[in-house]
Parts: C-alpha cells; sequence; structure tokens
C-alpha cells in the first residue's frame, strides 16, 4: 500500500530483501514444532536492524508464540506476541471471504461485470468482480496518486479519504493494460471497488458487512476496522524511513487508515490471522466449491514493470516453500508496519508475524532474518535430509526489486 513512483524517486541505492538462504527439510520429514529455533531465528530479527517483531506460529494442535526487540524506541519497551498491529493488505483476504459468500447467496456473480452492479463507475464494461479480485482488471493503483513525496505522509495521517475518492484517484492513474490480460498488476484500487460492491448489494457499510459475516464467524476476538487513527492497546509504535528518507526513522503510529478502507485498514493480531487463514482453508467461511474458485490463481506483477510475477488467486496468494508443497495466504504493508500470514496446503502449519519498522535500508538484516524465522516456522529445522534454498516473500506492498538498483 504504497505507492512505487515515490519510491522510485527516494530508494536509488538501497535494498531491503525478503529473501533468504536457509537450510530446509524435505516434505518428507515432519520434525514438529522446534521453540528453541523458532525463539532464535526471532531474535535474529531485532539484531539485524528491525525495531521489533512478533510472531504465532502454529503446528497441528501446538502453538508458539514469540516477541523480540523495542515495541517503543524512545523508551525501550519490549514487544509483546498479544499486540495489535495494521495488517495492510491482508484485509484483501477478507474482503475477498466476503464477497465469495455473497456469491454462495445469489448476490454476486464473479464473472459478471461490474458495470452491472455500479453503473457508470468504472471506464471499460469488460472489467468483471473476478478481474478485480485477482488483480487483472488493469485499473490503476490509488496509491501512485496519493503518494508523490514522503512528506505525503503528513498530510495523509490526519485526511479522510471517501471510497469513491479513492477510486476516482485509481482511475487517475491510467490503466495498467486491457481487462482479462495476464499477467495481472497489481491495485489497490480493485479493493476499494469490491468494497462499493458489498455496500451496494448489501445496503450495508463494506467494513461493518466483513466484521458481521466474516470475522465474527471466524471468531476472532482482536481484529476490527478502525474507527480512529489510535491503534488499540497493547500496540507497538509504528516507523518507517521511506528508504532512508526519514533519518531518524519517524513514528507513525497514529494514522488515519481510511486511505486503506477494504484494501488494507484491517487491525488485528497474529493469533487472530491464524486462526482467520485456518478457518478459511480450512473451509468453515467459505465452501468448498468457493474456496477452490479463490484458489484459482494467475500470475500478477506486485507493480507495472516489476520483474518476476506472484501466483494470486481470489484475495489469496500462492507460494511454492523449498521444503516441498505450497502455502497460502497473504502479506501486507503500510506505513510503519509490515505483516506476513502464511499457512501450508495441508493446514498442519501456519505463521503469522508483525514487524514496526519499515523501508529502512540499515534493516536488511533484519530482513532476511525474517524470512529464515518464517521458513523455519513452515518447514521446521531436522536436517536429516537436508538441502539449501532460497524464499522470497510476495512482498505485494514494496516497489519492484528493479527500482531499487
Amino acid at each position: 500500500m504504497l505507492a512505487r513512483k515515490l519510491l522510485t524517486a527516494v530508494v536509488a541505492g538501497s535494498a531491503i530483501l525478503a529473501t533468504a538462504t536457509v537450510t530446509a527439510t524435505p516434505a518428507a520429514a515432519d520434525p514438529g514444532l522446534d521453540r528453541r529455533a523458532l525463539r532464535q531465528t526471532l531474535e535474529e530479527v531485532p539484531k539485524g536492524g528491525v525495531y521489533g517483531i512478533y510472531s504465532d506460529v502454529r503446528y497441528q494442535r501446538q502453538e508458539w508464540r514469540g516477541a523480540a526487540g523495542r515495541a517503543d524506541v524512545t523508551t525501550g519497551r519490549p514487544m509483546r506476541p498479544d499486540m495489535r498491529h495494521r495488517v495492510g493488505s491482508i484485509t484483501k483476504s477478507f474482503t475477498a471471504t466476503a464477497v465469495l459468500r455473497l456469491v454462495e447467496r445469489g448476490r454476486i456473480r464473479l464473472d459478471a461485470p461490474v458495470e452491472s452492479y455500479l453503473p457508470g463507475l468504472l471506464p471499460d464494461p469488460r472489467i468483471t468482480v473476478r478481474m478485480l479480485l485477482n488483480h487483472t482488471s488493469h485499473i490503476g493503483d490509488y496509491d501512485e496518486a496519493l503518494i508523490t513525496a514522503p512528506e505525503d505522509l503528513e498530510a495523509m495521517r490526519v485526511r479522510q479519504y471517501s471510497k469513491q475518492e479513492l477510486v476516482t484517484l485509481g482511475l487517475g492513474v491510467g490503466k495498467t493494460g486491457e481487462p482479462g490480460q495476464v499477467p495481472g498488476v497489481y491495485s489497490n484500487t480493485n479493493y476499494i471497488v469490491l468494497g462499493l460492491l458489498i455496500t451496494k448489494v448489501t445496503g450495508e457499510e463494506a467494513e461493518d458487512h466483513i466484521t458481521r459475516s466474516v470475522i465474527r464467524p471466524a471468531g476472532l476476538r482482536d481484529t476490527t476496522f478502525p474507527r480512529t487513527p489510535y491503534l488499540p492497546r497493547p500496540h507497538a509504535r509504528a516507523y518507517t524511513s521511506v528508504f532512508g528518507y526519514f533519518d531518524p526513522p519517524r513514528d507513525y503510529t497514529v494514522f488515519n487508515m481510511s486511505w486503506g478502507s477494504t484494501a488494507g485498514a484491517i487491525v488485528s493480531t497474529m493469533s487472530d490471522l491464524n486462526r482467520f487463514y485456518r478457518a478459511l482453508l480450512g473451509g468453515r467461511l467459505v465452501s468448498q466449491a468457493s474456496l477452490a474458485q479463490m484458489k484459482q490463481t494467475v500470475p500478477i506483477l506486485p507493480g507495472e514493470g516489476a520483474p518476476a510475477a506472484v501466483d494470486y488467486g481470489l484475495g489469496l496468494v500462492s507460494l511454492d516453500l523449498p521444503c516441498g508443497g505450497k502455502v497460502w495466504g497473504h502479506d501486507g504493508g503500510v506505513i510503519g508496519m509490515a505483516t506476513n500470514s502464511l499457512t501450508t496446503e495441508d493446514l498442519r502449519r501456519q505463521v503469522s508475524t508483525g514487524v514496526n519498522l519499515t523501508w529502512h535500508p540499515a534493516a536488511e538484516p533484519g530482513e532476511i532474518a525474517h524470512s529464515r524465522h518464517l521458513l523455519t516456522a513452515l518447514c521446521g529445522t531436522d536436517q536429516s535430509a537436508a538441502k539449501s534454498a532460497t524464499f522470497t516473500l510476495p512482498n505485494l506492498d514494496a516497489p519492484p526489486l528493479q527500482s531499487r538498483s
């Protein structure tokens, strides 16, 4: 959820890579939950320059929760595993789930033109609901219009945006291709339009409907759409340097998240995120037929001109694990906070992590350590038949790597 044009202008010479080379276990082995390794890899993250991290890991019926580093760099207050966190684009999985539940009720048709529900909103009548969900609509990303210089963040933090205003901004950016063309291009505007669609067919504010139809049925106690710019307690503070522009990194804990809305505004905990994806991928929120639709992936680019595509379904990302098998989930990045939530295909393993420092050149070792922790959670640490491999996170809310060269 950050403008790529802005980042292209300010990140020259910096690199924060979400790739880790680690020793991973082949799929045949099943080493269980190694709490010691999880603690060790977690503590490497703040040692590498990231201020703080919290993590929730599940293996079958076992759960491990941990935190490391500082929640507040001024006071030295430590991180806690149960802290509330802005999860950014993980919100898209919640919004997509709400849409699929409406599809099951016959209120929405996946391959119907958006024009049939929201006449006159989009310039191309060929764009369907499915194209919004899997980012093949090729409508522009409003982030590109919102943030053209780092100091724009100061105005954004106090500004209230309507969904209509965000859509207008996104359409003004211009299209990235023809509707349905693959690879698609990731655009937050798609999920704002879906918010308007939910409101149109239900008569409810989209955030209220998602809360009633998805968050509550999933049994989530600490997951909400924010009503104020303030995070509920307990929470970490949120810092970003915008790739070195702010030195030291600036505190953006207080922030009006209306600009994220149904594309990226949800506040949650790592435990709740694991609970949500377990309910979704386990077929408790949507039918197996709907889940199959959500898992039909297409290649999409994190941004126009990005060098590598990501497999994206309907609000879900699919990644291949170096230890065998694949994971489903999403990542999220907002001003000062980043999140990853991943679940293996067989639902045996889950990990959700949040950090409170984003886009900071000095934190590159911590970013690599973060990926290593995720892979430890998803693959285990039994070295009896190990192999070395790389694991690259999707980074949908980060700039294309080529813009950092």
